[in-house]
């Protein structure tokens, strides 16, 4: 696409062919990251150079982010930078001015910093502000090193003006819809620790293991990843009518006499009532697998007696990953099991308790599970377990795939 200027400025036509190219790529897309992605790589082609990163404010922090970098040596690599410092992006941020460098190494506004780190050198540099519709600088696009080794001129200017205004509201939508799910899923975490903190020695490591592994097997059952994203962060509620529960109940060392049993098991009852008539697809999620989760795949578990497919699947993944870390965690009426002893209830129960393709998909990811309970291992004898069942259904680009989403969703956790 070609762009070319009449006194500095583009024409209506030129306006709008630009607007309607980059427009189509940027509508409908309401993930920050994913947003980000999409109009870095059309800047790129656009103005065909080497590179284009978007920095956003982070005011809390006092700085300026950026998790997207269009070039070598640069994708998906996280740089900050202080909003108060003297380099381009700084400035430009605080002033909201155009700052155009023909040659970047001999201006003492430039940073080094991204360059010394990378494989990439920077000549040229052209960055503008992003701004939304009430003139407000949300953050920077700046581009760098035209393909033809040219510098940057006042047409090169105005096309990424124009594209950063096009761009402000879009990314101001996404940026508003990350924090409102930010939001939801921090209610969701607080009212998951509420119902579980009563019987919980360590309730953050609890929310996080069954959360993990629930999206593993979700993916290891062929789930998209957004579709497994949704029973990942449901899977804190499913006790959530825990909270009903009277703490002689709950907290009690020994055996539940039958009648305090019957008490026990209300606590599906209370938690589907809890979410009952939820809008949020997550919160959609969280009422099966509150209401349903102690269901049996043999028609044995409760509050219905649901037998095989006639269970959520949301409610047979979440039942799994539950059972096991709940037998791997200590409680007051237990002692923590070893993590291959658990491991090996598990497989027992295919066909009984748990659905026997979510088992098989437990197998699948049992090495990266493993792994998650690392740190109980080390505290723990060891005992001998088949290693033929252990392995049954793996193979190399199984445990590849299984992994990565493991690590993602670790450091994720980290984050």
């Amino acid at each position: 696409m070609q762009f070319y200027h009449e006194g500095n400025k583009l024409t209506a036509e030129q306006k709008l062919n630009l607007l309607v190219e980059f427009g189509t790529r940027v509508s409908g897309e309401i993930r920050l990251e994913k947003l980000l992605d999409i109009i870095a790589q059309q800047i790129t082609t656009i103005l065909d150079v080497g590179r284009c990163t978007i920095y956003l404010k982070d005011i809390e922090k006092n700085e300026l982010w950026s998790k997207i970098a269009q070039g070598r040596g640069l994708e998906h690599t996280e740089i900050r930078v202080p909003l108060d410092g003297n380099n381009v992006v700084s400035i430009v941020a605080r002033t909201g001015e155009i700052i155009n460098l023909p040659n970047a190494y001999e201006d003492p506004r430039f940073s080094m910093d991204v360059d010394m780190v990378t494989d990439f050198r920077t000549h040229t540099m052209l960055a503008v502000p992003l701004k939304n519709n009430a003139n407000k600088v949300l953050g920077v696009f700046q581009v760098a090193n035209k393909a033809d080794g040219a510098i940057f001129d006042k047409n090169d200017e105005g096309i990424l003006t124009l594209l950063a205004t096009l761009a402000g509201s879009s990314i101001e939508i996404a940026k508003l819809y990350q924090d409102v799910r930010v939001s939801q899923l921090e209610t969701i975490y607080r009212l998951a620790v509420t119902a579980e903190y009563r019987d919980q020695q360590d309730t953050r490591s609890h929310l996080k293991n069954i959360s993990i592994i629930s999206y593993l097997l979700a993916r290891a059952l062929g789930m998209s990843a957004k579709d497994s994203e949704l029973i990942k962060n449901a899977s804190p509620l499913h006790d959530i009518g825990k909270v009903a529960l009277a703490d002689h109940i709950l907290l009690k060392p020994g055996k539940l006499t039958a009648e305090e049993f019957e008490i026990m098991k209300s606590h599906t009852i209370y938690g589907g009532r809890i979410l009952e008539g939820a809008h949020s697809k997550v919160l959609k999620i969280a009422h099966k697998m509150s209401l349903y989760h102690h269901e049996k795949w043999n028609g044995s578990g409760y509050p219905h007696g649901l037998k095989g497919e006639d269970i959520p699947l949301e409610a047979r993944i979440i039942t799994v990953a539950d059972v096991f870390d709940a037998l791997c965690q200590s409680r007051v009426y237990k002692q923590a099991w070893k993590t291959d002893e658990a491991y090996g209830y598990i497989l027992s129960e295919a066909g009984e308790s748990f659905d026997p393709r979510i088992v098989a998909a437990f197998k699948k990811i049992y090495p990266s599970v493993r792994k998650l309970y690392a740190h109980i291992a080390v505290n723990q004898p060891h005992t001998p377990v088949d290693t033929a069942e252990t392995t049954t259904g793996l193979n190399s680009a199984d445990s590849t795939e299984t992994d990565e989403m493991f690590k993602h969703l670790i450091e994720n956790d980290k984050n």
